[in-house]
């Protein structure tokens, strides 16, 4: 069995922690594990090592996944990098090709397909229906996974068994069993009232989003409920399928194949789960104090309840409140009623609309590259200042900028400086701790970190325009544009 993870999604629901550029799945909470991390941790409880394990994203966030799964499955794991996004139907395809065509697996291959920015626990009961789920994809049911609800939830989609229909699996290594029903009808989010309705029948189930197939069963499926797929799928290798990734629909898994398949069981999971889909849900999931308070970062608090306070570097003093979520970032404040967490969603909504808000929601003040980080700390007309971090032996990109020149000064660590000299020659010098250097407008340049720690410099832009778009690569060891 191969566990696929699915990591390409871009939520802001999570708002002002989660932005456009570093979504929720490379956050952690309380912990120094990310949500990434402990999925690829949980999953290696279901699988026989860590090869069985593939990654798929996209572009944009290949440096976050590598810099945060290196540790567990090693430099040389398994990743798909999708061109473009194009939803979960054909990111599963696509991982099923690369099954297929890289990993040698045969057909009756058995795929579990899981989001990468769940909160589960405990680790080895998961482990166990995922295990029960690989038997009954063996015999060619498309597996889906659901969650015994515990209150009438309105954010979740919702799975109707067949209680009358149950399935059973023969199978001595399996510690435990439980049973898995037809699935009868899927559900979209229903209204406060329906989903009362749901909890009290007994018979719905929260839709977790994870799955479990072989892979000749998903693509029968592909060929008879979404042609388009499977076509692209069956013409092409691995290699040309990337190539023509933007032909692929964009449609979810759920509406190409679940919602018509005749195959399809639901296997329910009575553990903890949850999306993590809003501040709510984090505050649902995270332990809590005496006054069942939340409290991450540096908080003091006063006659406080029921409320998350999560901080970043300032300190949160609150007196007084009630049923609050309140997250400071460096550069944001978030305060809301709880209960309310849905609406981050239509907060966001208005700061991409407004063209000097909409660069919040994409990126944080520390900004991630493949070789490092930096941290904007000001920026006013004609100026901007850094501080940039670059992780040892990595470099930037040999690059030239038309509206800005640059001043670097280390404060930690040695830095290698390649610049152009006035003959268009590129010269190498280094500059130490409490040294500094010039970068003119219009001259290529490249900083490099020699060292075995982290070198730290602080950079201060001037010109008449300091974006980011303003730099031309002529060399980039990353292979950036």
């Amino acid at each position: 069995m191969k566990s696929i993870i699915l990591a390409g999604g871009s939520g802001t629901r999570l708002f002002p922690l989660s932005r456009k550029k570093f979504p929720k799945q490379f956050l952690s909470f309380g912990d120094n594990e990310t949500l990434l991390q402990k999925t690829i941790n949980r999953n290696l409880k279901a699988v026989n090592n860590t090869d069985d394990i593939v990654v798929i994203t996209n572009n944009d966030y290949q440096f976050h996944v590598k810099n945060q799964v290196k540790d567990i499955l090693g430099e040389d794991f398994n990743i798909i990098l999708e061109p473009i996004g194009r939803n979960t139907a054909p990111a599963i395809a696509l991982a099923a090709k690369y099954t297929l065509d890289k990993l040698n697996a045969d057909e009756n291959e058995v795929l579990f397909i899981s989001p990468s920015d769940h909160i589960i626990s405990p680790y080895e009961a998961f482990a166990e229906y995922v295990k029960q789920a690989e038997e009954l994809a063996k015999q060619g049911y498309i597996v889906t996974f659901g969650i015994n609800p515990t209150k009438p939830e309105t954010g979740y989609g919702y799975i109707e068994a067949d209680t009358t229909n149950s399935l059973t699996i023969t199978n001595n290594k399996l510690t435990s069993t439980n049973p898995a029903y037809k699935v009868k009808q899927f559900h979209e989010k229903p209204d406060l009232e329906t989903a009362q309705k749901y909890l009290l029948s007994g018979n719905y189930y929260w839709n977790s989003g994870m799955f479990a197939f072989s892979i000749k069963t998903i693509l029968e499926e592909f060929e008879k409920h979404a042609p388009e797929i499977f076509n692209l799928i069956h013409n092409h290798t691995f290699e040309e399928l990337i190539m023509n990734f933007e032909e692929m629909p964009d449609i979810s898994i759920d509406y190409a194949v679940m919602e018509k398949t005749d195959r399809a069981v639901v296997l329910p999971m009575n553990i903890m789960w949850s999306d993590v889909g809003s501040w709510d849900s984090v505050y649902e999931v995270l332990d809590k104090d005496e006054n069942q308070n939340v409290k991450i970062g540096n908080v003091i608090d006063i006659d406080t309840k029921n409320s998350l306070i999560m901080g970043d570097e300032r300190l949160i003093a609150t007196i007084g409140i009630e049923d609050m979520l309140v997250v400071e970032t460096p550069d944001t404040i978030l305060i809301a009623k709880k209960g309310e967490g849905q609406k981050v969603k239509d907060l966001v909504n208005i700061l991409k609309e407004n063209p000097e808000t909409k660069p919040i929601t994409e990126f944080h003040t520390t900004v991630y590259r493949p070789w490092g980080c930096y941290t904007e700390f000001e920026k006013g007309e004609r100026y901007r200042i850094k501080r940039i971090t670059v992780q040892p032996g990595q470099k930037l990109s040999l690059q030239m900028h038309h509206h800005r020149s640059e001043h670097w000064i280390v404060v930690k660590g040695t830095a290698k400086v390649v610049l152009e000299n006035e003959n268009g020659e590129l010269e190498e010098f280094y500059i130490h701790e409490n040294e500094s250097t010039y970068v003119p407008k219009t001259t290529k340049h490249r900083l490099i970190n020699p060292g075995k720690i982290p070198l730290e410099i602080i950079e201060v832009q001037v010109g008449e325009y300091v974006e980011e778009d303003d730099i031309i690569r002529f060399d980039d060891i990353y292979k950036r544009k």
